[in-house]
């Protein structure tokens, strides 16, 4: 133990290249990208950011590294600097290279196969850093250390010259940038947001790193300044946009944060932090006074959102130890049976953290944990220290078991009403709500549903839509903002259960996204602030209860025109303020607009004169009609504008950070007044209000 300290006392002086291990070459990274970063879309762009601040946070695992600071720069370029021990650059045994090139410049080289470079990291194969060169037009390796300032800079995964001492530094530390490659990665753009929400969930992991992030891709060089002269861009003393992370409360911290605008029903959070068998177990857990659960799991502080083996330890241990407990104090009825695990999820706000010398995911991604040695740890080590929670804490104890057989009892409600209401006929299309004017296709995959506000909307949708391929469901009013309400409540409302039957899915743990009739439901209301309300609570139905069905790609928005422009004999639609000016004309004074009531135009229609040159004689009128609906159109605009597929316009909705979604959701529809005031205040410059 006291070498151990030692050497990190030292700056880990025994990670130099003999820690370097070399397996294979680069090419195949940039023939096959998604193989190794997933997608060559936004996800896989960003996730080229993630592999380089996942070396750094590595080093800060370690104990090597307190100091992280991510860059944004213009030309797309990003800069990540840490004050970690710096990538080695001595000469390796067997690329007979710098060790610094051969991390680079070759696949499966890494600190990370073995020797004692890391005892634990987030990455997989050890291709972080290659594959990001490999995919990068330009990128440049700074490292500081051994009282040395040496650089290499790439192209395309290819060296430019060997590394080279640039001059004396007393600092220690590795700083990369990349530009990635357009040939690869057809539409670069960073969302700030993004690295904002990744970077955030690791700062709450590694206690006591500081994170800094800064948004320079606005910054204008005019000074000459040369950010390669500093260590950390922040030295150059710019007034550029930023957020900086520092936590001390690690997993607690993050469920705080998950749960601010959350009621707890248990004032204390639960936390155990304790290493079995190798295998280091971190869980952090409240429940709250709500009905969907949030489980944010991790292995070596790499996110995996689609669990794993540590997540199926949890549930496992979680479902045991509350029947065992619920049982032991006889505070529920034999006839009840006992918990499942939908039952003592919900409501449940938990953090999983494991940490493991050899750690396998299942696909380079790193979304899914697959070492098996962390299912037994978890399940042990967490049920062992819930079971003495509940023990030391019967009030808490008390309010997790009554909304765990709340839960259950809701859970047998809901199969009744599903029993009696969703009946397998009506499931397979035999008994379809009336108002639903089907269309004759039984193929799914040209079929459309159109989700119609009001009867007048659905009388011109039903005359104007193609009946082979198009569908009709008029929507009266709102419906039941389903945000907390279970699913024997939400098939009591008539609309919600219309909508159910029409998509033949079923709902909850029957729900089967293979019997979905139409591959494109279509939510199309009006424009204005009912219509964008109505939308809402069908979002947030399709986001609760039916998110397979927005992950397929199923959920589309429909964009109706806002304006139809009359000009002599010809007819335009604008769907946008600037198009309707567009389509008028600069000749035109859109100032001078004045509306008219007239018995030839219907109300909402504007008039305006050209103007043209002094001396001649002046066009005929515009006429300019505002759609405030989509019941003012008639059969055949609202085929023409919002159904004709060969010229309407759609919105594909996707969710692109889930979490942040769900945090939305639970502000905007939830039953807290605050937070929702709060939101609408801060984002009410940026609505779009039409009056």
């Amino acid at each position: 133990m006291a070498k151990e300290k030692e050497e990190k006392k030292g700056n880990g002086h025994h990670y130099n290249a003999s820690d370097i291990s070399v397996l294979e070459g680069l090419e195949p990274v940039r023939r096959r990208p998604g193989m190794y970063i997933g997608t060559t879309g936004p996800e896989g762009l960003h996730h080229l950011v993630w592999e380089i601040f996942d070396n750094s946070r590595d080093e800060a695992m370690g104990g090597f590294c307190n100091d992280i600071e991510v860059v944004l720069l213009p030309e797309n370029r990003v800069r990540i600097a840490d004050n970690g021990r710096g990538i080695p650059i001595d000469i390796h045994k067997k690329t007979k290279v710098s060790a610094l090139e051969t991390v680079m410049t070759t696949l499966h080289a890494g600190g990370k196969f073995g020797g004692e470079g890391y005892k634990v990291s987030g990455g997989l194969h050890g291709v972080g850093a290659s594959v990001v060169n490999a995919l990068s037009i330009y990128c440049k390796v700074e490292v500081h250390r051994d009282n040395g300032k040496y650089v290499q800079e790439y192209s395309q995964g290819k060296k430019k010259s060997a590394v080279k001492k640039i001059g004396n530094s007393k600092l220690h530390g590795t700083i990369v940038t990349f530009e990635p490659d357009m040939e690869i990665f057809k539409n670069i753009k960073f969302e700030w947001h993004t690295v904002i929400n990744h970077i955030r969930q690791q700062a709450y992991l590694v206690k006591g790193l500081k994170i800094l992030i800064i948004d320079a891709r606005e910054w204008d060089n005019k000074k000459g300044l040369d950010d390669s002269d500093v260590f950390y861009f922040r030295d150059l003393g710019l007034e550029l946009p930023s957020t900086s992370f520092y936590f001390e409360g690690g997993l607690i911290s993050l469920i705080k944060y998950y749960n601010k605008f959350q009621k707890p029903i248990q004032d204390k959070i639960f936390y155990i932090e304790k290493e079995l068998d190798g295998v280091g177990v971190e869980v952090a857990l409240q429940y709250v006074d709500d009905i969907v659960d949030r489980i944010i799991p991790f292995a070596n502080n790499t996110h995996t959102p689609e669990g794993g083996t540590h997540v199926t330890g949890f549930k496992t241990a979680l479902t045991r130890t509350l029947n065992t407990y619920c049982k032991k104090n006889e505070m529920m009825k034999e006839s009840e049976g006992g918990f499942t695990g939908e039952d003592v999820l919900e409501g449940l706000t938990v953090a999983i953290s494991v940490k493991l010398r050899e750690i396998q995911f299942e696909g380079q991604t790193k979304a899914k944990l697959g070492s098996m040695e962390a299912q037994g740890a978890v399940a042990t080590v967490f049920g062992e220290a819930f079971n003495n929670f509940l023990e030391e804490n019967p009030d808490e104890a008390k309010a997790i078991i009554n909304k765990s057989i709340l839960a259950l009892k809701a859970r047998k409600a809901a199969k009744a009403a599903k029993d009696s209401i969703l009946r397998k006929g009506a499931l397979e299309g035999m008994t379809l709500p009336g108002k639903l004017a089907d269309c004759q296709s039984k193929d799914a995959g040209e079929s459309e549903l159109f989700l119609v506000e009001g009867d007048s909307a659905g009388g011109s949708a039903k005359q104007g839509r193609d009946r082979r391929t198009q569908a009709i469901l008029p929507l009266r009013g709102k419906i039941l903002n389903v945000e907390r309400a279970r699913i024997d409540k939400m098939l009591a409302s008539k609309e919600v259960k219309s909508l159910v039957i029409a998509m033949g899915t079923s709902i909850g743990d029957t729900f089967d996204l293979q019997k979905i009739r139409y591959h494109k439901i279509i939510i199309a209301t009006d424009a204005d602030v009912d219509g964008s309300h109505i939308r809402t609570l069908l979002l947030t139905l399709f986001y609760r209860y039916f998110r397979a069905v927005i992950d397929a790609g199923y959920i589309y928005i429909a964009q109706p025109p806002l304006y139809k422009i009359k000009k002599g004999k010809e007819i335009s639609y604008a769907y946008t303020d600037e198009e309707r000016i567009k389509i008028v004309g600069k000749t035109a004074d859109i100032s001078e607009i004045q509306e008219v009531e007239t018995a030839e135009e219907v109300e909402n229609t504007e008039e305006v004169e050209e103007k043209v040159e002094e001396g001649k004689k002046k066009s005929n009128k515009i006429h300019i009609q505002r759609f405030k609906g989509l019941g003012e159109m008639n059969p055949e605009e609202l085929w023409e504008t919002t159904m004709d597929p060969a010229h309407r316009i759609l919105k594909k909705v996707d969710i692109d950070d889930a979490e942040e979604a769900n945090e939305v959701f639970d502000i905007l529809m939830g039953s807290e007044v605050p937070p929702r005031k709060s939101f609408i205040q801060s984002n009410a410059k940026l609505a779009e209000i039409d009056i």
